[in-house]
């Protein structure tokens, strides 16, 4: 899977399946991914004909089941401290000015570029930069919508969605290594990670695989393996997080952990049980908020062991 129009696709089918969206609003989402009626109407109709997803995959290769509960989403606390400030910001970018969010930690031990969801770069994307921050990693959250004039420029996050389906993941690719540069000119002396969530865990998997030698760490949740992706120009530590109810991305999880390998890698495979895709995300219906606890201090041990070191 991995043409990104592809999977932003079975997202909003996925919504569908799932009684997130009403049909209504999965066609018009569809319409703005460039699906035509026709086959928009083909894809919920099959929906309708067969139940939802809910198998658990059994953990591949060296894969580990981590210990979380289902709970109930809801008022739950997300997961992590209290958040710190963030700042907004603008950096140098290969075609002009990039926008972010910048959370300074007080004495960091270490940097993260934080990749947003397929929504773009929201408050609750600000909050894990505010929250890595609070836990001692000063984080910078990109803008991928930064050259549309920024993700508040949409007000309809669909619309968001569809501004960065048009968007080709070479672009992404070199605004994310600009914000490495930026988080290696702000702090120097410390070494550069990078987390990114659903959209953006497929963006740091386009990362490894673009060759970037930098980054000492990384951490994609729930993300699309680009096809034959290949990681034998990184150097970073990989903590790859899935969610055992989230079939359709846990499907390129033996992919990944093979490039891993072929790549000679540090990594760690992680399935959280009960646990569905964007079970980190606070504000959706589908948080998990026991498996993101879990999830969070996870991220920061291995933060604090390829980072801190």
């Amino acid at each position: 899977m991995t043409d990104i129009s592809e999977y932003l696709t079975e997202e909003v089918v996925e919504d569908y399946a799932d009684g997130l969206i009403p049909r209504r609003e999965a066609l018009r989402q569809l319409s703005l991914l460039g699906v035509g009626a026709a086959a928009a109407v083909t894809k919920l109709a099959a929906c309708d004909s067969s139940s939802s997803q809910s198998g658990q995959p059994a953990a591949t290769g060296t894969s580990t089941t981590a210990a979380a509960s289902a709970t109930p989403s809801g008022s739950a606390k997300p997961a992590g401290p209290s958040p710190l400030p963030t700042q907004a910001i603008t950096f140098t970018g290969p075609n002009g000015a990039l926008q972010g969010a910048w959370a300074a930690a007080s004495g960091p031990r270490g940097t993260v570029l934080v990749i947003h969801e397929n929504r773009g770069l929201n408050d609750h994307i600000r909050s894990v930069a505010g929250r890595l921050a609070a836990s001692g990693y000063s984080a910078l959250a990109i803008d991928l919508l930064s050259e549309e004039g920024g993700t508040a420029k949409f007000t309809d996050p669909a619309q968001a969605t569809a501004a960065l389906n048009a968007v080709p993941v070479t672009r992404f690719v070199a605004d994310m290594k600009a914000g490495v540069s930026e988080l290696l000119r702000r702090e120097p002396t410390l070494k550069p990670g990078v987390v990114g969530f659903c959209f953006g865990g497929g963006m740091v998997w386009s990362l490894l695989a673009s060759g970037e030698p930098r980054l000492a760490a990384a951490v994609p949740f729930y993300g699309p393996l680009p096809d034959g992706a290949n990681f034998s120009g990184s150097r970073a530590a990989v903590l790859a997080i899935y969610g055992a109810l989230d079939t359709r991305v846990g499907a390129t999880r033996p992919a990944a952990i093979d490039a891993m390998k072929q790549a000679g890698l540090t990594y760690d495979v992680v399935v959280y049980p009960n646990s569905n895709h964007a079970f980190f995300n606070d504000t959706g219906p589908r948080y998990n908020p026991t498996a993101a606890a879990a999830a969070y201090q996870r991220m920061l041990d291995w933060y604090n062991t390829h980072l801190a070191a």
